[in-house]
């Protein structure tokens, strides 16, 4: 959802989507409860839904209630068209839900219907899907998102080096390189694990470039204006702390091919870092060096 041209009231609902909807998803199901003041069926159906969640006594299950009144865009998000309306909502996506009253025994056979679906709380199967989640919504610049889902996960699991790892490079797409570098110190130093690794280069790289600015709003001011060189040699520092060294390498290059003595030539010796973090063998440093090349040579 673009934010741009929100009201700041619309921001405050955009937030609490994310922060008490969303987010914990990754983890559970949210059951949204859809109601407004004005709804006698609203009424009857609060206590029933709120004690047939507390008997199930299950942590994956969460209730967040909703009025439309005074949280008219998140109503239109769910396309709410009458209260009450209730939606089980799992790794970010509506997968049930229904419309109107319902008997406790109605609700309760609703919510073991969404229990059932979800994995076990405990062990390899019930992690792994949620680290491969926050992972994915990281490579697709969600890091805020990647950030709580992996640090709620690192408390709970603090000797996976992978969540750890995850957790360290969603920090640093997000600016944090000091909760990174706290994150990575509470590894042991010959961790050969792959995000661990990634997070350690990047953390590197930060270190060196400096603070990592926003990225959605890095790609806006170049969308913008294409001639701001500023925001790209920021926006490939962005890039590449989410792990997405091809859009990094590709901002470099157009600065180079823009103006190739920008800052002293300060694209072509971020580019040169970007080579050592990845080593020099790596056949996208090659490739890459190539395209250099042909740029500088032409």
């Amino acid at each position: 959802m673009a934010t741009l041209s929100l009201t700041p009231r619309e921001r405050e609902q955009v937030d609490r989507m994310r922060r008490e909807i969303l987010e914990p998803s990754r983890a559970g199901c949210v059951l949204v409860r859809f109601t407004a003041s004005w709804c006698g069926p609203c009424r009857q159906l609060a206590p029933l839904m709120e004690k047939a969640v507390a008997e199930a006594g299950d942590p994956r299950l969460r209730e967040v209630v909703i009025d439309i009144d005074a949280n008219p865009l998140i109503a239109s998000q769910f396309q709410i068209q009458s209260v009450p309306t209730v939606y089980a909502v799992v790794n970010g996506q509506p997968v049930d839900g229904f419309i109107g009253a319902r008997s406790a025994s109605e609700l309760k056979a609703f919510i073991q219907r969404q229990l059932a679906l979800l994995p076990p709380a405990d062990g390899p199967t019930g992690v792994a899907p949620l680290v491969e989640a926050a992972l994915r919504a990281l490579e697709e610049g969600d890091a805020r998102m990647a950030a709580d889902a992996l640090g709620a996960l690192s408390r709970e699991h603090p000797d996976r080096a992978d969540i750890i790892g995850g957790y360290a490079r969603a920090l640093l797409a997000l600016g944090q390189v000091d909760g990174a570098e706290a994150a990575l110190r509470a590894l042991p130093a010959d961790v050969r694990d792959e995000q661990v690794q990634k997070a350690r280069a990047q953390l590197e790289l930060a270190r060196a470039f400096g603070p990592v600015g926003d990225r959605a709003s890095l790609e806006a001011r170049v969308a913008a204006d294409p001639g701001d060189l500023e925001a790209r040699f920021d926006l490939s520092a962005a890039l590449f702390a989410a792990g997405n060294r091809d859009g990094a390498a590709d901002q470099l290059l157009e600065i180079i091919r823009r103006d190739a003595g920008w800052r002293e030539g300060a694209a072509r010796a971020r580019l040169l870092k970007l080579f050592e973090a990845a080593g020099h063998a790596d056949p996208w440093t090659a490739a890459t060096r190539r395209r250099l090349s042909q740029l500088l040579f032409a």
